[in-house]
């Protein structure tokens, strides 16, 4: 089956009406805008545990211990604005999936360990830790369940937001110690503001491709490719709050990998034939949603 033809109803969620992205569709790098270079780098490698890999300039880019993938890649703008604590459209948080949930128990004993505040949730499909870096810009950090606990409710993945049992995880992450984001780590989704469920929909399901997975949580969809649970959510929660701007801390861009060069023509022709603007220039496929939003289209290399 080609990447254009419609794929077979899944056993949850709703396939999109004619383009659906690829089952091996994963979430890429996040950029974001930030005030303070050496103070976000600071954050990063000391709160959340990445490694800085390379910096030039204004930027610099941070991933997992023993591994070069590049997961943050921040942007430098001197006087840029923090975010508020209602939010502004546009970025709501980006998530770092650890990949096992020792992995996260060692995380959060770490966060006790510096006095670091963070929210916390079990979502039954995974299990979360909340933070925001100095710039207000959300983070979250979680573990997957396996997937062979994931629960159906009405063709709907079953996903809530439930108090965390730290001391199961304690207990899960043994007497090892943090050392960092390890090996394996990756950006598992991303969770936008958005002014409009229905527009949200219109953009990221039927024109991107995305299966939808979660549609009666209250204010938020939840869109997903290959029956993951969410490689993207958005949500209303803070529909009257102003977009973001350049002159504020922001999600510049995200990146979608799909696997091969005509997935990604296969996803922006079909973008393109809805009458979304795709500027293919660079090879890569880049949108913007309705609220400005930019997203880059790449094939996996």
């Amino acid at each position: 089956m080609t990447t254009t033809e419609k794929a077979a109803t899944p056993a949850y969620g709703i396939a999109p009406p004619n383009f659906r992205l690829p089952d091996a569709t994963r979430i890429g790098r996040v950029r974001l805008q930030v005030a303070d270079l050496d103070r976000s780098i600071g954050y990063y490698e000391s709160v959340i545990g990445l490694r800085l890999i390379a910096r030039h300039g204004d930027i610099a880019t941070l991933g997992p211990h023993d591994d070069d993938t590049v997961l943050v890649e921040l942007h430098a703008k001197a006087g840029v604005r923090p975010t508020t604590r209602r939010g502004l459209i546009g970025l709501y948080h980006f998530a770092i999936l650890l990949p096992t949930r020792a992995a996260l128990g060692r995380f959060v004993r770490h966060l006790a360990s510096i006095g670091a505040y963070a929210g916390m949730s079990d979502h039954f499909v995974s299990e979360a830790v909340y933070l925001q870096d100095p710039d207000g810009l959300g983070i979250e950090v979680y573990a997957d369940r396996p997937r062979s606990t994931w629960r159906i409710d009405n063709r709907q993945l079953a996903m809530a937001s439930e108090p965390l049992d730290v001391a199961s995880l304690l207990a899960e992450a043994g007497n090892e110690s943090w050392t960092g984001a390890p090996k394996g780590t990756t950006i598992g989704h991303v969770h936008l503001y958005v002014r409009d469920i229905d527009q949200a929909a219109a953009f990221y399901h039927e024109g991107l491709g995305f299966d939808k997975i979660v549609w009666s949580y209250p204010g938020a969809l939840f869109m997903s490719a290959g029956g993951y649970h969410h490689h993207l959510g958005t949500n209303t929660w803070a529909a009257s709050a102003a977009l973001a701007t350049d002159d504020d801390a922001r999600m510049l861009e995200w990146e979608l990998l799909l696997p091969d060069a005509s997935s990604v023509n296969a996803a922006a022709e079909h973008l393109a034939s809805r009458g979304i603007s795709v500027d293919q220039s660079k090879g890569d496929a880049v949108i913007r949603d309705p609220w400005g939003t930019q997203l880059r289209i790449v094939a996996a290399r």
